[in-house]
């Protein structure tokens, strides 16, 4: 039973995918999918991918770890190896002297031989160098045969160094490049949110519009003022009249002219 639900189920998304297809609207849907990831990527801030930067440097550090094992592991191994060379190297130097000691003996025509305080008949003799003769040759083979491996594997440890030293390089560049844009988004973060000092002039701004206010009020009673007053200037035009003090007072009074000038001689005014 659920061996057909299966295969009906399958057999749906196959025909609705086919007709997807069929009728182009699988790219409209890969458009729509593909400009709905990059808009996602894009609203993540920044300051979160610099941090999952900085950890996928962190991750390299396995990496670059198990690495420097690997090539240190190898030369050590080189290492013993070019010892091992060096040391049949010198046996067989050896044995090629101790060969050709034998060869040289044996061609003297002498019938015993003595080495170490022991005697040789000629036979053992030949028998010895045979058989130091074949060892030899298979060690001379073996020797080269590891000559050649120490080459190879040192050609190879070379390229592994390269290459770890390349990864240790890469590693630092990601770091100093993380920082310049860390710098880079903290100075956007400043400019951002920075903005210019604010002080509060509010008390200022209002005194200056009274004093404004005064002035015009002023302005126009003065104006208001001269407008009307008589009109007058700098010059006299007239001739100045000079007052009668006598007939000011006969007429503030009610008296006669005559009486009053005669008041006025005699007492003396």
């Amino acid at each position: 039973m659920m061996l057909r639900k299966f295969f009906m189920s399958s057999l749906i998304v196959a025909m609705v995918t086919g007709g997807l297809v069929a009728t182009g609207a699988w790219s409209y849907l890969r458009t729509g999918v593909s400009e709905a990831s990059r808009a996602v990527k894009d609203s993540v801030p920044i300051e979160w991918e610099l941090k999952r930067a900085r950890q996928m440097i962190q991750d390299l550090k396995p990496e670059i770890a198990k690495n420097m094992q690997v090539v240190a592991k190898e030369e050590v191994s080189v290492q013993r190896l070019s010892e091992e060379i060096t040391t049949k190297k010198n046996l067989l130097t050896k044995g090629r002297d101790d060969i050709m000691r034998l060869k040289d003996d044996l061609k003297s025509g002498s019938v015993h031989f003595v080495y170490a305080g022991r005697k040789y008949s000629q036979d053992q003799v030949r028998d010895d160098l045979t058989n130091r003769f074949k060892q030899f040759q298979v060690h001379e083979a073996t020797t080269q045969k590891l000559s050649q491996v120490l080459a190879a594997r040192e050609k190879n440890l070379d390229a592994a160094r390269r290459k770890l030293d390349e990864m240790l390089t890469a590693k630092r560049e990601l770091e100093v490049e993380i920082e310049n844009l860390q710098a880079r988004q903290t100075m956007v973060e400043v400019a951002q949110t920075s903005s210019p000092v604010s002080l509060d002039d509010s008390h200022l701004s209002s005194t200056r519009q009274l004093l404004d206010e005064i002035r015009t009020r002023i302005d126009v009673a003065e104006r208001m003022t001269a407008s009307e007053g008589a009109l007058s200037g700098t010059i006299q035009l007239d001739e100045p009249t000079t007052s009668d003090v006598i007939q000011e007072i006969a007429d503030y009074f009610g008296e006669g002219r005559s009486e009053i000038e005669s008041l006025v001689s005699t007492q003396g005014l």
